[in-house]
């Protein structure tokens, strides 16, 4: 007997994977976005997924997220509206899965793997897979990688990035994080690009996609969008989807690039459904569960699995919107020390107009300095050296204060600065190959004053 066509082969896995049990409970109260339902305790576990029905016939999805006086509590991925006490709640396959695939690339998704691109339906792999994955062993998986060639100036020399590396940007409401991302996406060395937007402006969407990410940039990029009116189920389960993408396209041998803004909208999003929860609030009202789930969302970031094989990586960028420009808050505190390396944004950089607004001597990258040969340290560690000394220096110099010859150090900074700063300065459809970047920054350099 012939196979299938493949249509037919593929539909008929789909209905083999269909379930066929369903269990039924009764909604008895509702607060906000919870529900706490009757019936269903000894089907549902945490994390697990519920259908709610409503008086008009609607079906609202839900996750059951804890436990109380014996009812299951469940948080909606939408409006409740319609939905009253003695209402079904049903669910026949309790866990939630996706299959993505490297079909997906050029299309743009919500939290829940749905197009919203109006490009017609997704083209799904063939294996399911968990939004939870554990990250590789810590013993198992690969060293980081090579140095990577961002084109972006300030990166490729003063804070670089490596295949594998988790890299946070840590900024202000309005500092350029958005537009250094799009440079990323569209200068970077990967094969595949997964973007998620998590708590985004509405009207950003298509700005950032159209203008900064452009159509090349669409072309090999995975979009997950989650908008800030979104529930707060939704706004986190595009971050886990982000992730999950971005690990099924490393297990099929490619190099990926993954981005995500912002990881602060992510934990408000978990700090919203802990204390639905019932979770008692601690920093800044965050509950314990927000900072379990950063390090399980970031570490599943970095390089794959030691198999010996061709097997790919994931390179991320984390945005971290810091509150209040304080980089010393609950999350910037937590994320910092969890990734490799970090880039500050500095509004008074931005204010002066200089874009990226990357605050050098705030501005660290773990690589360092192996990544580099010892010549592009030597001519790093001058830089920054001299740009610290302007720094320090920099009020006695404003105020006329400091007379030019009392240190050659100060001189050889104050000759830098202007030059360092158009050097830094760069438009995102400016790239620069980092070999050309070093023979720029050299060439930059004064010849008086102390060597480093």
């Amino acid at each position: 007997m012939r196979a299938p066509p493949a249509p037919l082969a593929t539909l008929a896995a789909e209905i083999e994977r269909m379930p066929t049990v369903s269990w039924r409970g009764e909604i008895r109260s509702a607060a906000g976005m919870t529900l706490e339902v009757d019936g269903l305790q000894r089907v549902l576990s945490v994390g697990d997924k519920c259908h709610a029905e409503t008086v008009r016939g609607g079906r609202v999805l839900c996750e059951t997220i804890g436990f109380r006086n014996g009812r299951s509590l469940l948080m909606a991925f939408d409006n409740i509206e319609g939905v009253a006490e003695g209402c079904a709640a049903t669910t026949n396959d309790t866990a939630f899965t996706l299959r993505p695939s490297i079909g997906w690339l050029g299309r743009v998704i919500d939290a829940l793997g749905q197009p919203i691109d109006g490009h017609g339906p997704l083209r799904n792999g063939e294996h399911a897979r968990s939004l939870r994955q554990p990250p590789p062993a810590a013993c198992a998986r690969r060293r980081v990688g090579e140095k990577l060639d961002t084109g972006i100036r300030v990166i490729d020399s003063f804070v670089p990035l490596c295949r594998g590396q988790r890299l946070g940007v840590f900024a202000g409401s309005g500092v350029g994080k958005s537009t250094l991302l799009s440079m990323f996406a569209r200068h970077a060395e990967a094969d595949a690009i997964v973007i998620g937007l998590v708590g985004e402006r509405g009207r950003e969407v298509r700005e950032f996609i159209q203008d900064d990410l452009g159509a090349e940039g669409l072309a090999r990029s995975v979009v997950i969008v989650a908008t800030s009116d979104e529930p707060p189920l939704m706004r986190r389960q595009a971050a886990l989807l982000c992730l999950t993408v971005a690990e099924e396209l490393r297990d099929q041998g490619l190099h990926v690039l993954c981005l995500m803004d912002s990881v602060t909208r992510f934990a408000m999003a978990q700090r919203e459904i802990g204390l639905a929860a019932g979770e008692p609030p601690t920093s800044k009202s965050y509950p314990p569960s927000v900072f379990a789930e950063l390090p399980r969302l970031l570490e599943r970031a970095g390089p794959g699995p030691d198999d010996g094989g061709s097997g790919g990586d994931i390179t991320a960028i984390f945005t971290v919107l810091v509150d209040g420009d304080d980089h010393d808050e609950p999350i910037a505190d937590a994320v910092r020390g969890i990734l490799d390396g970090h880039l500050v944004l500095d509004r008074r950089i931005a204010e002066q107009g200089r874009y990226p607004a990357v605050n050098l001597l705030r501005s660290v990258s773990r690589t360092l300095p192996g990544c580099h040969s010892p010549d592009e340290n030597r001519v790093v560690g001058r830089a920054r050296a001299l740009a610290a000394t302007y720094d320090n220096m920099r009020e006695m110099i404003r105020l006329g204060a400091y007379k030019r010859g009392t240190d050659p150090d100060t001189d050889a900074a104050m000759d830098l600065h202007p030059r360092l700063d158009a050097f830094l300065r760069q438009g995102k459809d400016d790239r620069t190959a980092t070999p050309d970047t070093f023979a720029q920054l050299a060439a930059l350099l004064p010849t008086t004053g102390a060597p480093t």
